[in-house]
């Protein structure tokens, strides 16, 4: 069931009283639910502009559906075809995917950086 939330699902991060404290990231990452969440508000839209915005040109909608469908692996598997380094570039690209979703027009777009990372992390940190 598609999510329609006209928010988009923000990536929780250390309060500023902890991250003082330490040199650890700051985005602590979606867990499973949220990055399925997330994934659910994509339109998977049929001229697909969020592709055409990347500037390496990532299957998007196919990696959010493995998401949305808790294919993690699969997920990131689709994401390393064109992109060797998903844990760096889900972290410091500028997203321009992102500018042209379409469900940007609704309301916010897909937080597709987050979920690149978050495939990444479920293989980093879970297996």
């Amino acid at each position: 069931m598609a999510n329609m939330s006209l928010k988009k699902n923000e990536m929780p991060q250390q309060s500023p009283d902890v991250r003082r404290t330490n040199f650890d990231e700051v985005a602590l990452g979606y867990t499973a639910e949220q990055a399925i969440s997330e994934a659910k508000r994509c339109l998977q839209c049929k001229n697909r502009p969020c592709v055409g915005g990347c500037p390496v040109n990532v299957k998007i909608p196919e990696f959010i559906d493995d998401i949305r469908s808790r294919r993690f692996m699969s997920a990131l598997g689709t994401i390393r075809e064109t992109l060797p380094l998903p844990g760096l570039c889900g972290r410091v690209c500028p997203h321009p995917c992102e500018k042209v979703c379409r469900r940007g027009e609704i309301d916010e777009p897909i937080n597709i950086m987050s979920l690149k990372s978050s495939a990444w992390n479920y293989e980093y940190y879970r297996h």
